[in-house]
Parts: structure tokens; sequence; C-alpha cells
């Protein structure tokens, strides 16, 4: 179906709209007009800041985006039909709430600090497991134990013996090995391990020998077979897990995975110098700056999308960062003696959640054009008619690309790969680059992604298609190539050869 076919305001922008300049700065307009409806102050604080964002504190800055994040993603629930859906996914991060709650509150305080690990060895779990069952009136899951331990909390006198069960469930689950192994693959009963920069990955010695042999323990193997994708990386449960541990220390300027972590300033001595890690690593923070604590505050609020945008004001090319991907802003993490927040855990899976929606490409892609969280370039600059070559797409082609393009350049990318042709329905690319009519993608698993092991490089990406191994999901290439496919038509020819959607 032709984009033009396809309305999505009610002022009558379709979805070719927006891949185009003019389009974008209707939609601009509208968004700022439903804006100034719900909250007026706001809109004129965005007006402002649009006006001198430098003027602008970094708390000031961060406190007016998380503002904004909830009203954006009524705003695009709205512009692309799925307010259904986007509450649901809400409510799903809603409902996950009380894992965390308990987590710190009951089972770290209570349980791991009131009862000792020798003592855990000795509890009977899996009968305190039956009891508690029973007592919950449905089948066990970490889920049900922070629900009813919640509930059993607001009256406690009445449900002292319960809470006594829970408690000392927790202990063994957390403590003795066999609980531990019982829910390996749980948020609920564990607790950020101490570093030990020595020891950093954990291995079994073996002795018996007669000389010492290392190897990492079974449940920490990952088989591959064939070429399939072995590390799908976390969910959401693990994705709210990484951001309610994280303390949202951009509140006290003291974000150091997006900062850096800085040496405490002599006296006399001008500017703090950043920290080194045990290694000799500069703990510089987020190459991008990304603004990490904000994006993870918001996630664990239940604003998926804002989160996404959030993210996406620093590094629209989030596709291409993440799990498996990069991890300097864990290095430079504020938790420097014990396991550091797994930030781009929590990444990927905030821009997977937004994909999986329908019409989650679009949603991103539209991000990467039109974010107003972005209070410096909100949409792209006016066509300057110059013409850009950049030779190679890999990862620093690929965004630079996209700023040219941002920028009002129109850019062709090339690689010495060969760059095989997309679908023209995708890249409203024909034979021989003429134009044709794209189709928008509703669906991103059934009309983009393929199967790692039936994949056939496309040659674009540069080291992320010829040098990553099956540990990360290479369809986000696809992804990414299409993002810089479709810049403003008004002045964007895309990359690869490839005419804009």
């Amino acid at each position: 179906m032709a984009a033009g076919h396809i309305p999505v305001t009610a002022s009558g922008l379709v979805f070719g709209d927006l891949y185009r300049h003019e389009g974008l700065l209707a939609l601009d307009r509208e968004f700022l007009a439903e804006l100034g409806s719900a909250d007026d102050a706001l809109r004129e604080q965005v007006v402002r800041a649009r006006a001198a964002p430098s003027a602008l504190a970094p708390k000031q800055e961060s406190d007016l985006l998380l503002a904004l994040a909830p009203h954006l993603e009524r705003f695009i629930a709205r512009l692309f039909g799925i307010e259904a859906e986007v509450r649901a996914l809400a409510a799903r991060h809603r409902e996950l709430a009380p894992l965390h709650a308990v987590k710190r509150q009951f089972v770290q305080r209570k349980a791991m600090h009131g009862i000792k690990p020798q003592d855990a060895q000795g509890i009977d779990g899996p009968a305190l497991r039956i009891e508690l069952e029973r007592a919950f009136g449905e089948p066990f899951s970490e889920l049900a134990f922070a629900r009813h331990v919640t509930r059993w909390q607001q009256d406690e006198p009445g449900n002292a013996a319960h809470l006594d069960r829970a408690l000392r469930y927790a202990a063994w689950a957390a403590h003795s090995s066999e609980g531990r192994k019982q829910h390996r693959s749980g948020v609920l009963f564990k607790a950020p391990a101490k570093l030990d920069p020595q020891r950093l990955i954990p291995v079994v010695t073996d002795a018996s020998a007669g000389f010492k042999s290392h190897r990492l323990d079974g449940a920490h193997r990952r088989r591959r077979e064939g070429f399939k994708l072995t590390d799908p990386g976390t969910d959401l449960v693990g994705a709210l897990d990484e951001a309610n541990y994280c303390i949202w220390c951009h509140e006290q300027d003291k974000d150091s995975c997006s900062k850096g972590l800085k040496e405490k300033a002599a006296a006399g001595r001008g500017a703090a110098s950043f920290r080194k890690s045990p290694f000799g690593v500069t703990l510089a923070g987020c190459p991008l700056d990304e603004k990490i604590s904000e994006f993870q505050h918001a996630k664990a609020a239940g604003n998926a999308l804002g989160a996404l945008a959030i993210i996406v004001v620093d590094n629209p090319m989030v596709a291409a960062t993440g799990h498996r991907i990069c991890n300097d802003c864990m290095k430079s993490c504020i938790y420097q003696k014990q396991e550091p927040v797994n930030i781009p855990q929590a990444e990927t899976r905030t821009l997977k959640d937004a994909l999986e929606l329908p019409w989650g490409f679009e949603i991103y892609s539209l991000l990467t054009r039109w974010n107003p969280l972005n209070l410096r370039t909100p949409w792209p600059r006016p066509a300057t008619g110059k013409r850009v070559l950049v030779a190679g797409m890999g990862p620093a082609g690929i965004a630079l690309a996209h700023y040219l393009m941002n920028d009002g350049h129109s850019v062709v990318g090339i690689d010495g790969l060969k760059i095989e042709p997309l679908p023209p329905e995708l890249s409203s690319v024909g034979p021989g680059g003429s134009r044709v009519p794209f189709r928008p993608i509703r669906n991103i698993k059934e009309e983009l992604y393929e199967a790692l092991d039936t994949r056939i490089m496309a040659g674009f990406g540069g080291v992320a298609e010829y040098g990553i191994t099956v540990r990360w999901d290479k369809n986000f290439l696809k992804v990414i190539r299409l993002l810089l496919s479709v810049g403003p038509s008004s002045h964007c020819s895309g990359v690869c050869a490839s005419a804009a959607r």
C-alpha cells in the first residue's frame, strides 16, 4: 500500500508526510498545540528551551524531558492509532512493579540481612514453597510472591505467619546453593555481587589431576548450534530490574555512566580528571553522552516510548549500540565495588519494546527525524544543496550519514562489500534506481526480520556485518539501513545509492 493512502493525523497528514520536511514541521505544530491543551505552562517551557537550550542547567533539561516524555508517548500512540497497545505495554510495566519494591525492601534488606547464609542452608525451601502456594491460591512465581508479600505487609499483624514463611523462603532462595539454582533465571532473589577486579569471570577450579584447570560453570555456557541467534538479550522483567537498580543519579548530577567518573578536584588544581579502572581504562562514560539515567527513570515509570525518545536524543542509531556492542557506560557506573547496572541490556530492551508495537519501526524511524525531546534539533534542517559521499558504512559511517542527512545534506554511502538491494516495497527504490511507492512496516518481525541461520549477508554495516558473531541480532542492520534510506525527501537521497522513501 502506498504511503500516501494511510491517514495518520487529525489534521490530514499521512504517512508520506512523516518523511518530508514540511510534514514534520506540521507534525511539530500539532504536537505543541496538543501539549498546550494539556499543560500550557509546559508548552511554554519547551518553546523557551528550544530558543536557548544552552541556558538550561543539566538538571533542568533532564526534568523537562522527563515531564515531556509521557505527553510525547500519548501523542505518538494516537498518531499511529495504537493507544490500546501502548496502554497495555505500560500496564505490563506497572504489573511488574512489586518485584522491584519487594526485592529491595523485603528480600535484600530483611531476608538476606536477617538470616545468615549458613542458617539458610538448613531451611526446607521446597516445603515452604508448597505452603506459600497454598496461601497464594495460585502457582508459585516470583511475581506472585512479590504481589502477595506486598499485600501481606499492608496488614502485617494479621499475616505474620505468611510473612515469616516468605522471609525464610527468600533467604533460602537467595543464600542456599539449591535455592540459587532454583531461581537462577529469575530476578527477585538476587543481590548485586561484590566485584573482584582480579576475578571478573567466575570459574570452577579443578586440581584433581595434579594441576589446576579452570572452566566455566555449566550454567554459564551457551551452546552454538549453527548460525541461529544465541543471545536474544533480556526480557522486560530483566530490563526493569536494571532500570530500578539504577539510582537515577542525574538528579544529583552524578550520572557518571553518561558523563564519566571523575576524581575529586584538589583545591587550586583546576577541573577534575577522569578516574581509571584497576586495569588503567579511563572511565569517561558514554561517548555519546546519552541521557542514561533519564531513560531508565522513564522506563521504570512505564513510559516505554518516552524512554526510547530520550535515548534517541543523543543516540539515534541505538539499534547499533546496546547489548553485545558497547559497555563504556557500565564501566563508569556509580557502582564501582559491586555489579554495575547492565545499561546495554536495558537500552536494547527499550528499543525492542517499541519496535514490537504495531508500527514500531515507523515510530523509531520518526523519532530519528522528529523528536520534541531534542531541544536543539527537533526536526531536520532545510536542504543545503550540498552532496556528501560517505565511504564505509560501518558504525562511524552510519552515524555520520544520519547527522549529515538531518543537517540538510544529500548523502550517498558506499562500502567495500557489495551492498545488496532491499525489496523495492521497503526501500522505495525500484530497478535502475527508479522511485516506487513504499509500504510502511506495521509488524517488524513478520515484515522485516529474518532468521540468522538463513539470512544472506547484505554488505551493509562494516564490522557489524562481517565481524560480529551470532550473539548479536543482525536484523538490526536492516533496521538501520532503512532508517538511513528514509530522510526527508525534499533534500535527502539516502545512503547506499538508495533513494529516500
